[in-house]
């Protein structure tokens, strides 16, 4: 357990460190939705999804499939264990996405990932690639 409280650095005391993922890319208002995710894997926050057309239900985007899936049309907002069967997860609905934060599936470029998000119906999500302030020298 982790205790906070002043003051932070006496003996005994411990302090964290907010290490953020960066999948944030933008300061557009975040609006999240409940969805139903299949798939039986445990997927990461911003595993980019596709949406199977038959059932719905959301799944990996992978090239391969011919479901719908293969399509990208959101990203996770948190981690989803769906192992046991399908669960609900919660996916972005709007917001600004950092493109290299996104776990994309095989197959699936930052280019199709972004095409098919932005193109998604009833979703407004917008793939960023930031640039790096790492000194050049």
């Amino acid at each position: 357990m982790t205790t906070f409280g002043a003051p932070p650095f006496q003996p005994g005391m411990t302090t964290d460190t907010y290490i953020p993922d960066q999948l944030i890319g933008g300061d557009l208002k975040i609006v999240t939705d409940n969805a139903t995710i299949t798939g039986g894997a445990i997927y990461k926050r911003g595993t980019v999804l596709g949406k199977i057309t038959a059932s719905g239900k959301l799944t990996q985007a992978l090239a391969a499939s011919n479901d719908g899936s293969q399509t990208p049309v959101t990203a996770l907002v948190d981690d989803v264990d769906s192992t046991g069967g399908d669960v609900t997860g919660p996916v972005f609905r709007q917001a600004e996405l950092n493109g290299n934060a996104l776990i994309l599936g095989t197959g699936i470029t930052l280019s199709t990932a972004k095409a098919g998000m932005e193109a998604a119906a009833g979703y407004n999500l917008f793939i960023k690639s930031p640039v790096t302030a790492a000194d050049p020298t």
